[in-house]
């Protein structure tokens, strides 16, 4: 391991993984002798589909001392709310997925207990009704949460332009003394003794050395996999789908404070909102569709006329075996991927940063953080993992068979459990910490149809007639309080409207 202290960080790749990185680490390490560069190359591309995020980027936000309004107008950002799933039950059914809770505690049971016994009893509406999110995405309306919000509490997020983020983040990052570096990386040079990596070779013969490097070169991978050989966990046989489609077009619909999510043949179709497009992939596997049948379905169910060529990327669901290898921790694709469906990856991005930034050395790299760092960042992978697929295999898609397949697939022993706990007492995971808790589980188990077997007997203790009027009562207050929001465009138009020219440019 480096034996001194760590004193120069190199950043290899830019795009939002680089640039978050830097932004990051130049606010929270900003120490006079940390020098902090960051080494990417005009003429290699971003991946730059992750338009849409999940309410964790506010604490980024907070971190790296991002001005939200300003973030807005440089992204041309839009509000989210949550994420819809079209069609993934039984055909026509539809669900939102919320950045929020759902009711309001009225009884010694959780609140949807209370809401499985009213089912029982006849008296059904919709969950979704009882979840102040949800009710105001539905309606196109948005105010930030107070902060002493009771029933109905809830987060937000944002959909930007991945690309114009990324820049925006490079003149913050640049503005807290990080060195950006134009150039193509040629060679890495390692350490014979230990290792370690020690310098990248520009094209032009610079070396650029370093003490700590961190991998934000995507797919590539360049310096955890190509030079230190760390090793892939390939998870396709859990995340079949391999390959995405991806295409900006007119905007025609209301924007919406929502991404919506549409079940398709073999995958399933996006669709983020933001001020001045609508972005749009079709992300599929090719084992069940061929590229240009699935090219043709994702053009064939835009809601304007595109203005771009369909971009195509392919990719393997999994992650490294070790994020941090050595003086080489890898951050956003270069670790892994996990498909979009849940819009993870630059939370994955963000998780990343925070536990490097948590556990950065004090003086040499020592094993125990680094040990520290993989647990924390396989436990979020993990558990990411079984979340999405939560999504495939309660799929009710009879008679297709990618549907069928991924019904029928073999569950990681993690997943089946929280499965049958559902379907037997409609208990859901009691994480403390993570991305995804306890109201994403449920969304996703009540919105797709998993019914459970029995309800918690605690919810007899209160009379069926008492227990319907406290849920009207609920139903009712959330309804009006979500009428009272403002209209979302309005919201934007105040709050974060892009700036013309510059901004908005893509």
């Amino acid at each position: 391991m480096t034996k001194g202290r760590i004193r120069r960080v190199v950043i290899v790749g830019g795009g939002t993984a680089g640039w978050m990185t830097a932004a990051g680490l130049s606010r929270a390490l900003g120490q006079s002798d940390l020098s902090i560069t960051l080494v990417e190359s005009d003429a290699i591309g971003t991946v730059g589909v992750g338009e849409a995020t999940l309410p964790q980027i506010r604490d980024f936000n907070r971190l790296a001392g991002i001005d939200e309004r300003e973030m807005m107008a440089r992204t041309a950002a839009t509000i989210k709310l949550g994420i819809e799933f079209c069609d993934w039950g039984e055909p026509g059914t539809r669900y939102i997925h919320p950045f929020g809770t759902y009711g309001e505690a009225i009884g010694p049971a959780p609140f949807h207990h209370y809401w499985l016994a009213e089912m029982a009893n006849g008296n059904v509406r919709d969950f979704g009704e009882y979840s102040l999110p949800i009710v105001a995405a539905r309606a196109g309306r948005f105010e930030p949460p107070a902060e002493e919000e009771g029933l109905g509490a809830y987060n937000y997020a944002f959909q930007f332009d991945a690309g114009l983020y990324a820049a925006y983040l490079s003149d913050v990052a640049q503005r807290s003394g990080v060195r950006r570096h134009e150039g193509r990386i040629v060679e890495v040079e390692s350490d014979g003794e230990t290792g370690e990596v020690a310098a990248v070779v520009m094209e032009t013969g610079e070396r650029i050395e370093g003490d700590l490097f961190i991998d934000c070169s995507g797919f590539r991978a360049l310096l955890i996999e190509q030079e230190l050989q760390t090793g892939f966990e390939d998870w396709s046989h859990w995340l079949p789908c391999n390959r995405a489609w991806a295409v900006p077009c007119a905007t025609s619909a209301e924007t919406a404070p929502y991404t919506r999510a549409t079940a398709r043949e073999a995958g399933w179709q996006w669709r983020i909102p933001l001020q001045h497009r609508v972005g749009n992939g079709h992300v599929y596997c090719d084992r069940y569709i061929s590229d240009d049948a699935a090219a043709e379905t994702l053009l064939a169910n835009l809601e304007a006329e595109p203005i771009a060529e369909p971009r195509q990327l392919r990719f393997t669901t999994g992650k490294r075996r070790r994020m941090w290898s050595r003086n080489v921790v890898a951050i956003g694709l270069s670790g892994g991927f996990l498909e979009p469906l849940e819009s993870t990856s630059i939370d994955l991005i963000q998780s990343g940063i925070l536990n490097l930034v948590t556990l950065f050395p004090a003086g040499a790299i020592d094993e125990a953080d680094v040990s520290e760092y993989n647990r924390l960042m396989d436990l979020e992978y993990d558990r990411i993992r079984d979340f999405l697929m939560l999504h495939y295999v309660l799929n009710a898609r009879h008679g297709q068979r990618f549907w069928d397949d991924m019904r029928e697939m073999e569950l990681p022993a993690s997943l089946a459990e929280k499965i049958d706990a559902f379907r037997q007492r409609g208990l859901t995971p009691d994480y403390q910490e993570g991305l995804f808790l306890q109201q994403s589980w449920l969304s996703v188990f009540i919105g797709q149809g998993a019914v459970p077997e029995a309800f918690d007997p605690r919810v007899t203790s209160m009379s069926a007639s008492d227990r319907h009027a406290r849920m009207e009562r609920i139903h009712s207050a959330i309804a009006g309080r979500a009428g009272r929001l403002e209209p979302h465009l309005s919201f934007i138009g105040k709050y974060g409207a892009a700036y013309r020219g510059e901004g908005i440019r893509r």
